[in-house]
C-alpha cells in the first residue's frame, strides 16, 4: 500500500501516527497524539485536535474542526467547516478573571461511529454521539445523540429521514419497514429506532 501523503505545508507534531494510503493537506494541523488510519484524506486547512482517533477510509475536508477528544470509526466524512467542539460551557476565563489554562476544564468529545457524515458547517457540541451511517445536514447544530441511519437537520438537529448506507433517503414500503433502493438494504423501525434487518437475523 502506498505511503502516506504529506504536503510541505501541513503542519503535524512529531508524536502523530498517518496510515499508509493516508494524505494530509496544505495548511493542515494535525496535533500531538493523534492518530489517523489508512487512506484518511485530510483537506487544506482542517485541524485535528491532541490525541483525537480516526478510523480508516475518513474524509476530513478543508477547514473542518476536529477538536480532543473526538473519535472516529471507519468510513466517518466530516464536511467542510464543519465543527466537533470540546467544551461544553466555554468561557476564556475563570470568575476571577485569569485566563482559563487546560487545568480549569474537561474536555469531552464527539465520537462519529462506522460511516457517519457530517455536513458542511454542520456544529456537533459535545458530548454527543453520531450513530452508523447517520448523516447530519449541511449548516445543522446538533446537541443530542443521533440514532443509526438517521438523518438530521435544523437548529437544534432533529431528525426528518432515515437514510441507507447508500446516504439516500430511505423509502418506506410497508407499515414500519423501509428500503435502500441503491443497496436493496430492508430495515424496520421500532420507535426512534432503525434496525438493518440482515443484521437482526
Amino acid at each position: 500500500m502506498a505511503e502516506p501523503r504529506i504536503l510541505s505545508s501541513a503542519d503535524l507534531d512529531d508524536d502523530v501516527a498517518v496510515g499508509a494510503g493516508s494524505s494530509v493537506w496544505h495548511l493542515a494541523q494535525v496535533r500531538g497524539g493523534a492518530r489517523l488510519g489508512r487512506n484518511v484524506v485530510v483537506g487544506r486547512g482542517a485541524y485535528i485536535g491532541t490525541d483525537v482517533h480516526v478510523g480508516d477510509n475518513c474524509k476530513i475536508q478543508n477547514y473542518a474542526l476536529v477538536y480532543e477528544p473526538a473519535r472516529l470509526e471507519d468510513g466517518v466524512f466530516i464536511g467542510p467547516a464543519a465543527v466537533l467542539t470540546n467544551d461544553t460551557f466555554p468561557r476564556a476565563i475563570n470568575p476571577d478573571g485569569t485566563p482559563k489554562s487546560a487545568h480549569d476544564w474537561i474536555p469531552v468529545g464527539v465520537t462519529c461511529l462506522e460511516g457517519a457524515s457530517i455536513g458542511a458547517r454542520a456544529v456537533c457540541v459535545a458530548p454527543v454521539t453520531i450513530g452508523r451511517w447517520a448523516m447530519v445536514a449541511a449548516g445543522a447544530v446538533v446537541v443530542h445523540d443521533v440514532p443509526d441511519f438517521a438523518l438530521v437537520a435544523g437548529v437544534p438537529a432533529r431528525r426528518i429521514k432515515w437514510v441507507g448506507r447508500s446516504g439516500f433517503p430511505l423509502e418506506s414500503v410497508g407499515e414500519s419497514t423501509f428500503v435502500d433502493r441503491v443497496t436493496g438494504d430492508t430495515f424496520i423501525q421500532t420507535g426512534e429506532t432503525l434496525t438493518f434487518v440482515d443484521e437482526a437475523k
